[in-house]
């Protein structure tokens, strides 16, 4: 089986689970060297048992440093249906957590046997974790991750179950196919419609007037196929990371990347600072006739005049009564006002600058010189460039708090990666 690199759990961010994607990390144990490998229960047990012992095998095995990309997933899915982060999203991120764990010890156990090979210091090959333990932890995390959608509403359970079913068909399965990328972006797209879902219901069932859960995904699916497509270039160049030589995809990659840049900050300014129900209500107002309804005598009847945007009150056209005509001001055309930049658009242009900057060198260092360093530098910088990728889609959705509250993850993340290997 064909060797793959390290760069992908980088910042344990980019990819929705298994830190061992087609794509993952050479040590991750998708790289059979030939031979056979020993039967996990005669794995040599490590030193360092003992309590401290456990809990840093259990921290490698779940690449806990992995997990700062998560929350944003669920931040800007409530972002994307105009709620402010409620019981739903926090619901919605522990559900996500869960299986996202759930994932990287499913990930560990159905490679065993290539880690035992290629990477024996891992907690199931070195013998600090049993391989029924680890499993055991993947189905437990599975239904805890389920139940805590359940607990947010029906439609956020069924978008978990089926998140849940992408994680283990990749683990299990794909991640040796070509369908291996398609099945990771899938994920991770899900995760964020799992937010989207979760916020949105648990607003309605409180009292909030909001869309029914379909509207709440469809007003969340442009975010989540941006997360999708982003996170199906990085698994897509991830493949190519042990040997190199692909100069084509790394440059479709950062096409793709530039595109979705491009769309982040040319959304429509409106479509960012009102919420999906204030829209939906908006688009009601202007596509259905209003019935006509007779006026009284000397009913006053606004008419807009000059280019102020005042109304002027006038009374109804009496016999022989002259019309009132709408005019506009010396100068005034049918132009647009001039946009103004508000502190939410310097933090979108911010964030999406974070975001290119991040994933853009390195793809067009690889396209460049398709050697495997570079490849695998590139992988890196696209899985770092997912959080700031969230930030800027839950400020474009009109969330600027959750934008920063994602952006704090960074440093975090990256001081855990200096105890606990993501890898």
């Amino acid at each position: 089986m064909r060797r793959l690199p390290r760069a992908l759990p980088l910042l344990g961010a980019g990819l929705w689970a298994p830190a061992g994607a087609p794509g993952r990390a050479s040590e991750d144990g998708l790289s059979g060297t030939g031979g056979t490998a020993p039967a996990p229960d005669r794995l040599r047990p490590s030193p360092g048992r003992g309590r401290g012992g456990t809990v840093r095998a259990w921290s490698e095995l779940f690449r806990v440093s992995a997990l700062f990309s998560v929350p944003g997933d669920a931040l800007a899915g409530a972002a994307a249906v105009g709620r402010r982060p409620g019981r739903g999203t926090a619901l919605a991120i522990g559900a996500s957590l869960c299986l996202y764990e759930a994932g990287m010890a499913l990930n560990d156990w159905a490679d065993r046997e290539e880690d035992a090979v290629d990477r024996p210091h891992r907690p199931i090959p070195s013998g600090r974790v049993a391989p029924s333990a680890a499993l055991g932890a993947a189905g437990v995390l599975t239904a805890a991750g389920l139940a805590l959608a359940a607990r947010a509403s029906r439609p956020a359970l069924a978008v978990a179950t089926g998140l849940a079913a992408t994680v283990w068909a990749y683990d299990l399965h794909l991640k040796h196919t070509k369908a291996g990328p398609a099945a990771m972006a899938t994920a991770r797209s899900l995760d964020l419609l799992l937010g989207a879902t979760a916020t949105a219901a648990t607003a309605r069932s409180t009292g909030d007037n909001v869309a029914a859960p379909v509207a709440s995904v469809r007003d969340a699916l442009p975010a989540a196929l941006a997360l999708g497509a982003h996170t199906y270039g990085v698994t897509a160049v991830s493949r190519h990371e042990a040997q190199g030589g692909s100069t084509a995809v790394p440059l479709a990659v950062l096409a793709t990347t530039a595109a979705l840049g491009a769309a982040v900050l040319t959304a429509d300014r409106a479509a960012r600072t009102s919420p999906p129900a204030a829209r939906a209500a908006r688009a009601g107002a202007l596509g259905e006739p209003r019935p006509a309804r007779a006026k009284s005598p000397g009913e006053h009847t606004p008419v807009r005049t000059g280019g102020s945007g005042d109304h002027q009150l006038v009374r109804t056209r009496e016999p022989g009564a002259h019309r009132p005509v709408p005019t506009r001001g010396p100068g005034e055309g049918r132009a647009t006002r001039p946009h103004h930049l508000t502190p939410a658009d310097l933090l979108l242009t911010a964030f999406t600058g974070a975001y290119l900057r991040t994933a853009g060198p390195p793809l067009l260092h690889a396209a460049l010189n398709p050697s495997p360093p570079l490849t695998q530098r590139a992988v890196g910088g696209g899985i770092r460039a997912m959080i700031p990728l969230q930030a800027a889609l839950a400020t474009r959705a009109g969330a600027p708090g959750s934008g920063l509250a994602v952006m704090a993850l960074v440093p975090l993340a990256r001081a855990l990666a200096r105890k606990v290997s993501l890898t």
